[in-house]
């Protein structure tokens, strides 16, 4: 019998009304057997702003904030923190149809190894009373484009294949397309399936497709990373930057031609004249043809074509000289708790050659140090208060730990036991304030990670950032106190990407 895959829905959102109407869908929608892991709710909203106030739901729900970097940061920061193989996106104006969860549990079910994610597919309701505006059939767009994060849902092993989301794809443009293209070179196929969302159509104002053409910069980029026919390879049509360029090398001649009153400067403008009236009748006549629709068509096709050279001008620059992400600065240090998280846990441990390091403990650790993060050592051993381990055979398992994961900035280690009362033992934040002390940093700029709630109270109690990686002796309440108050991975990289992220 086939397992039923597991998944984690994760929903970057800037507050829109319809958020909560998703969340009640996804609710009433889930069957116990087909119901999401968890529902990772993103806050991309610039700071500062209020807490989202999100309702009661029957489903585990988690929010994080991404501090307003855009929707590829923010699904970044989702699925790092997801605990799940599958991570199905959605945006937060869609919403699903009452059979989403089962049919999204059906598509990818049918999926082999092979796969690496499945799209979902999108209905546009256009109005039946009149033509559909501008804004309008921009939208119903959505319906034909390919792998739109409206609903998509990928492997967790294929996100981090790639690396995730391109987060220099600050708009919701292009990143999706950017992320399904760096899927596919990778080797996976992607596959597309039978659940729907609806998209409600775009209501536009006077000047939205004007502020659009920002979007250009983000062409520029996809033409540097996928080269001059990256359009074909995302099924779109060739676009408009030709028009629009001889459009405005019309204008612009014309306006240079007239300064120095030379006859010529009408010619220009009559073929300026032209470019535009074409482009605005290619606007105006599928539309619904009032006198608001019609005098921002003919307003915004004028302004366009500039607009959009600029706007592509600016991102070939970008893209040529290096493109720089405006992510916040990473933490000053990175707190371990040693057994079960650096290393394999031996229980009281007093042999060297018995020290094995956890999966990816070596690349993070050197990912960190290589931006220049401290790193340190914070863990319980009460094996030597106890008697079980002597003090000289703890130090003989911290060399070996030394030699195999350092160097380390520092090492604190709590040899007390439970009922002893000292201030250093975990979940007390004596360890973490004297480790922050001894690397000359502010424990708020600390980021804690550990394998029990013990590490993740100390963290908060010291008041630093808490990641908990659950291993099988992790406690079910203290990954739901982490869910609920700190920060969950799935494993250390994961980890490591979360504390990079500066999510809060």
């Amino acid at each position: 019998m086939t397992e039923t895959p597991r998944y984690t829905v994760v929903i970057p959102t800037v507050g829109r009304e319809n958020l909560m109407s998703l969340l009640a869908r996804l609710d009433s929608a889930a069957q116990e057997t087909t119901r999401p892991a968890e529902i990772i709710v993103v806050d991309d909203r610039r700071a500062p702003q209020p807490p989202l106030v999100l309702p009661p739901l029957s489903v585990p729900i988690r929010v994080l904030r991404s501090g307003g970097r855009g929707p590829a940061a923010a699904r970044n920061i989702g699925w790092r923190s997801a605990m799940t193989e599958w991570i199905a996106f959605l945006d937060d104006d869609v919403l699903p149809s009452p059979t989403w969860p089962a049919d999204l549990v059906t598509d990818l079910g049918r999926l082999t190894t092979a796969e690496g994610a499945s799209q979902g597919r999108v209905e546009v309701p256009l109005p039946q009373d009149r033509r559909p505006t501008d804004a309008e059939r921009g939208t119903a767009g959505l319906a034909q484009a390919r792998w739109i994060t409206a609903d998509m849902s990928y492997r967790r092993t294929a996100l981090a294949a790639v690396g995730g989301f391109d987060e220099r794809f600050v708009r919701a443009f292009r990143e999706d397309a950017d992320l399904a293209l760096q899927v596919l070179e990778h080797g996976y196929r992607i596959s597309t399936g039978h659940r729907t969302v609806v998209h409600p159509p775009a209501g536009g104002t006077f000047f939205s497709s004007l502020r659009a053409q920002r979007g250009n910069q983000d062409n520029a980029l996809m033409r540097r990373k996928y080269g001059r026919k990256w359009r074909q390879r995302i099924g779109e049509g060739p676009g408009r930057m030709r028009q629009h360029s001889a459009a405005t090398i019309a204008a612009t001649t014309a306006l240079l031609l007239g300064l120095q009153r030379r006859p010529s400067a009408g010619i220009a403008a009559a073929g300026w004249a032209a470019l535009t009236a074409e482009f605005a009748w290619r606007r105006i006549a599928p539309g619904p043809r009032t006198a608001a629709e019609v005098s921002a068509m003919v307003v915004t096709s004028a302004l366009i074509p500039p607009a959009a050279c600029l706007h592509r001008l600016r991102g070939e620059w970008r893209a040529r000289r290096g493109w720089h992400l405006d992510t916040p600065e990473p933490p000053e240090a990175v707190l371990f708790d040693r057994d079960d998280t650096l290393i394999v846990d031996v229980p009281y441990n007093t042999d060297p050659a018995r020290v094995q390091p956890v999966s990816g403990s070596v690349e993070s650790l050197h990912r960190l140090r290589a931006l220049g993060c401290r790193v340190g050592v914070v863990s319980n051993q009460s094996g030597v208060g106890r008697g079980l381990i002597t003090a000289e055979q703890l130090a003989a398992v911290n060399s070996r730990v030394h030699e195999m994961l350092g160097p380390f900035d520092t090492w604190h280690m709590c040899v007390h036991g439970p009922s002893d009362g000292c201030d250093c033992r975990k979940p007390a934040p004596g360890m973490v304030r004297a480790a922050a002390a001894a690397l000359g940093v502010s424990p708020q700029r600390c980021v804690v990670i550990g394998d029990t709630g013990a590490d993740v109270c100390a963290a908060q109690a010291a008041g630093a950032r808490a990641i908990l990686v659950p291993t099988a002796r992790t406690l079910r309440e203290e990954v739901q106190h982490a869910r609920e108050t700190a920060l969950l991975a799935p494993d250390l990289v994961s980890a490591i990407e979360l504390a990079l992220a500066g999510a809060r």
